[in-house]
């Protein structure tokens, strides 16, 4: 017998401060226990919410291994103090993991199989570096030339998109430095607070004399990436790091950070029986496939179909979290799109900056950039927002949220 689609009510959202790879705030501090952090803040949002009717666990991660490998979500679950009943599954759709992660949990709410979900991303970068600890490719990728894009490094697949969509370096350079200009913005004027929880990192060092264990104890509250020195001139004196005559450099690029974000979604008898309210209802998703070579431009093929689905045009939108993997693949579809006609407001996309200042953490990127889209129209008014990234290997995800 078929059951009818019901809807999916976002009831919190949630996500901690971004810190810096490898020197920031979280290059000691496991990546399961920024989850367990994020995941326990989502759940005092909703103080009258029975624990054992969440159904599953659904948690977002770029490179599921070594600190944050063995079911990290699973992990997570258990550790935040959640009943045993309550599932755990990793999903990996590198950076729109997150985003999948919201959309899977969405999806068994609305088609009736689960009440409660938990959806949420986390990725350490500082523990597990990009491309895994043991990168191996099949020998099957280098048979083709038309599949050794895989094989590409990021940085190599915006050059190519820079060159073909003729992205200057000025341009880019441009970008990033007002992507730094609004996140400043952002955290002078306290647009960060609802949608951040804050974390403590504790830090242990021993005393090889005595045997004692000193501990360091500090609370992070803001994102540790943006830099309000970042400047046209500072940036133009950056060399390319992908390609010799390339235009793509460190600083019109996403750093590379540490995070999660979490996020509890409810059917409407969930939401009526725990007296719940909602936040937004997650309206829709696509997901589109392009050429490996020129990965970031996979947001131009996903945008008009997320749109689509869920009946609305580009002009409806009033929030949109385009994710800056590069300024080069974020302008090229920014263009693209225009041409099409198909125009983001510039004033609506990422109005409090992108991951070119507050860094992108991957897997839990899409999480992230949720809870900003979500806490952004509450806070403006705005009706519809959207979270968009190109993804690894050749995708583009787009997924859509309406406030409530």
């Amino acid at each position: 017998m078929s059951k009818q689609i019901q809807e999916a009510y976002i009831c919190a959202a949630t996500r901690l401060p971004i810190g810096k790879s490898g020197r920031g705030y979280y290059k000691n501090t496991r990546p399961d226990e920024l989850l367990v952090r994020a995941i326990q803040a989502a759940l005092a949002q909703v103080p009258g919410l029975d624990p054992k009717a969440i159904e599953d666990a659904i948690i977002g991660c770029s490179f599921p291994e070594g600190e944050q490998g063995m079911n990290i979500a699973r992990v997570g679950a258990v550790l935040s103090g959640l009943p045993n009943t309550v599932g755990g599954v990793t999903v990996n759709r590198y950076c729109a993991s997150g985003i999948t992660a919201l959309q899977m949990a969405a999806d068994r709410i609305r088609v009736g199989e689960a009440e409660v979900m938990i959806a949420g991303g986390v990725e350490s970068m500082s523990m597990v570096p990009m491309g895994g600890n043991k990168p191996s490719l099949s020998p099957l990728i280098f048979e083709r030339d038309e599949n050794i894009g895989i094989a590409y490094g990021m940085g190599l697949t915006a050059e190519k998109v820079a060159s073909q969509w003729k992205i200057s370096r000025e341009a880019q350079d441009e970008f990033a430095v007002e992507s730094h200009r609004r996140a400043q913005a952002a955290i002078a004027a306290g647009h960060f607070k609802a949608e951040m929880t804050p974390f403590e990192v504790i830090e242990r060092s021993p005393n090889l004399q005595d045997g004692s264990i000193a501990e360091r104890r500090r609370v992070v509250e803001i994102d540790e990436g943006p830099r309000a020195d970042t400047s046209m001139e500072g940036l133009a004196r950056l060399k390319p790091v992908f390609a010799a005559k390339g235009s793509v450099t460190a600083g019109n690029s996403s750093q590379t950070s540490d995070g999660a974000g979490a996020l509890i979604v409810a059917s409407e008898a969930a939401v009526k029986r725990f007296g719940l309210t909602p936040l937004a209802r997650f309206v829709s998703f696509a997901v589109r496939g392009v050429p490996p070579e020129i990965m970031g431009i996979g947001p131009i093929e996903a945008i008009p179909a997320a749109l689509k689905l869920a009946g609305i045009t580009a002009a409806d939108l009033d929030w949109v979290e385009l994710n800056e993997a590069f300024a080069a693949q974020s302008l090229a579809v920014l263009n693209d799109l225009d041409s099409k006609g198909i125009v983001l407001d510039r004033s609506k996309v990422n109005p409090n900056g992108g991951a070119i200042a507050l860094g992108h953490p991957l897997g839990a990127t899409g999480a992230i950039r949720a809870a900003s889209v979500i806490h952004g129209l509450r806070r403006t008014g705005g009706k519809y927002g959207m979270v968009t990234m190109c993804v690894g290997a050749g995708q583009g995800a787009a997924g859509i949220i309406e406030r409530l």
